[in-house]
Formats: C-alpha cells, sequence, structure tokens
C-alpha cells in the first residue's frame, strides 16, 4: 500500500443496544471513545454516529456519502437478530464506502455449513463435518465432537456442554441445539489442539500479521478448551481468567510459513475485504481452519489489535490501515 492518507473523513458507525446492561453499554462506550480518539490522533476527521435502534437510514439521513467513509463496528441492528450483513446492506443501498467485508460475506459467517463447503471445495483443511436437523445423529461415530448451532456467530450456543464424547451425549446436545436456537446443528471433529488466531489485510495484495494463540494450558477438562460465549464476554468467569493470549505465537519458521499459507487462502476463498482473522486448530502439524472471522471485533484487547502492535501499528495506525483499504473503492478518494 501507498503512504497512508490520514486527512479521510470518516464516520465511525456503532450500535449501542437498549437491551444491555449499563456495564455493557458503558464498556462499548469506551472502546468507541478508544477508537474514534484514536483516529483523530493521527489526523482523520471523525464523528461518530451511535445506532441505537433499527432506523439506519434515517440515521445517517444528514452525512454525505461523497464526504464520507463509514468505519463500521456495527454488529447489527438493535433489536433484529442476526442482521449484521443488514447494517452492511443499508450501506449499500444508500451508496456509503464502509470499512470491512460485503454483504455476502457476512451473510457467509453466519451459514457455518456454507463455510464448511466451501472450505471443503478449495481443499483446505477443517475438522470432518456434518449438519443435523433432528436429535437421532445417527451415522455419527467421530469422538470428541463439538455441536455448535449452524447459523449463529461470535460462539452464541457454544458452553463447556458443547463438547460431546459419546453419541448419547451427542444426541442430547443435538437435540438442544434444535430447541433452543431454532435452527440445524453442525457438528464436528473437536481438534484438541493448540487454538492459533491469524489476522489478515487487504485486497488484492493481502498480508498477515502475526499469529497470536489461545493458551488452554490451564485447562485440563477437555470440554473447557474451547472459546466459549463465556470465556469471550464474562471477565468474570473461570475461563475467562484462565485462557491466556499469546502474541506473537510461538511456532517455527516452517509452521508459520504453512499457517500464512491456510490463512491467506481462507481469506480469499471467503471473500474477506479489508481486514479478517482465521481460527485455526494444530494437531499432529495440521492446521485445520476452526472459523472465518469476515468482521472481527477490534477492540483494544483483541487478538488482531494486539497482532498488529506486535507488528509495529499503533492503534489509530492500524485504523487508518484499514480506513485506506476501504478509500481504495471511494470514488473521491481513491488513488
Amino acid at each position: 500500500m501507498a503512504e497512508l492518507r490520514r486527512d479521510l473523513p470518516v464516520l465511525l458507525l456503532h450500535n449501542l443496544n437498549p437491551e444491555w446492561t449499563p456495564e455493557e453499554r458503558s464498556e462499548t462506550r469506551e472502546d468507541v471513545t478508544a477508537l474514534a480518539d484514536a483516529l483523530r490522533e493521527v489526523g482523520h476527521p471523525l464523528e461518530v454516529v451511535t445506532l441505537e435502534d433499527d432506523r439506519l437510514a434515517e440515521r445517517l439521513s444528514g452525512f454525505d456519502p461523497g464526504a464520507h467513509i463509514v468505519f463500521n463496528w456495527c454488529e447489527q441492528l438493535p433489536g433484529v437478530s442476526r442482521s449484521e450483513a443488514d447494517v452492511v446492506a443499508v450501506l449499500e443501498h444508500l451508496g456509503f464506502v464502509f470499512t470491512g467485508s460485503s454483504r455476502d460475506v457476512l451473510s457467509l459467517s453466519y451459514d457455518k455449513p456454507r463455510v464448511k463447503r466451501l472450505l471443503d471445495e478449495a481443499r483446505l483443511p477443517t475438522p470432518p463435518w456434518a449438519v443435523f436437523n433432528a436429535p437421532d445423529a445417527a451415522g455419527w461415530d467421530i469422538f470428541p465432537a463439538i455441536v455448535k448451532a449452524a447459523h449463529e456467530h461470535c460462539s452464541i450456543g457454544i458452553s463447556t456442554e458443547s463438547v460431546v464424547t459419546s453419541p448419547a451425549e451427542l444426541e442430547r446436545r443435538v437435540g438442544f441445539i434444535l430447541d433452543t436456537h431454532r435452527q440445524p446443528a453442525l457438528v464436528e471433529e473437536f481438534i484438541d489442539g493448540r487454538e492459533l488466531h491469524q489476522a489478515a489485510w487487504g485486497n488484492g495484495k493481502v498480508s498477515s500479521l502475526p499469529a497470536t494463540e489461545m493458551d488452554y494450558g490451564e485447562l485440563t477438562d477437555i470440554r473447557e478448551r474451547l472459546f466459549t460465549y463465556e470465556a469471550k464476554y464474562d471477565p468474570k468467569s473461570r475461563l475467562y481468567e484462565k485462557i491466556a493470549l499469546h502474541v506473537p505465537a510461538e511456532l517455527d519458521p516452517a509452521e508459520a510459513g504453512e499457517l500464512e499459507r491456510i490463512v491467506l487462502a481462507a481469506y480469499r476463498a471467503a471473500g474477506c475485504r479489508d481486514y479478517g482473522r482465521i481460527d485455526v486448530r494444530l494437531r499432529n502439524g495440521v492446521f485445520n481452519v476452526i472459523d472465518i472471522n469476515p468482521n472481527p471485533d477490534i477492540n483494544p484487547l483483541t487478538s488482531l489489535t494486539q497482532a498488529a502492535a506486535d507488528a509495529g501499528y499503533s492503534y489509530g495506525e492500524m485504523g487508518s490501515r484499514i480506513v485506506n483499504f476501504a478509500a481504495a473503492r471511494h470514488p473521491s478518494f481513491r488513488s
């Protein structure tokens, strides 16, 4: 990428859901303020746009798409579940250029069976899998296994009960997903190996950031050796406390090269744009892709942000680089 433009005007769009707790709303405001301040510090004129209901078009009506780039940090239309792609659909309809992936790619990330088929077609390693629409999981004989909601994101539906070790446990968990989440269950082999997250960014010429590792070394129960919803979002939980993040991950040169090959291939296969994160599990020298995240969180504590810092980017420089990727699509700002 050529030298970054730091004068690009930014609308920092984020959601603030009314149903969140006061603590959650306060944490979100702090995160948004941190990114806004960081982008301003490197030179970007910036306005924060907070969305508290589903009327996004109305909220943006006072802004000129030809004069701004939207930094899309909006994970849903408040009150509308699984609406991350709907946010982008509105932005596209209004003619805004925005950071991150398209509506189609964000929709893909909520369809785990489609992602698995895409990985299989690209001949990228991923754990064996099947989809079940009834509790009778006949034909599955690989254990331990993990049971996921087929159309969720952000570890929704993932808990210590998601890892199963017998047909009876499998059928109970599949039934739970069907009854609780009202959608099919995706079952795949549970790879009890090192979990590595690696971000990639760019378009056309894509590069990777340093790999990071979620260290489960203090957890001996196989059911706890995964990044559950609780482990991600509940600072008071045992898993949140016990799982360590290592930046960068310790890999030998051959391992680092193979991981980067897998990550860049998965990023391109999914059609990610500007930035994304690929999650893998390493076992017996094979990096198994377990998730593709085209819109990963970038608050100051996340693996992507810390990987960027390890590569020498300040928080503002990281955000500015993402803005510049988007600017290449803008009729007024592209070089």
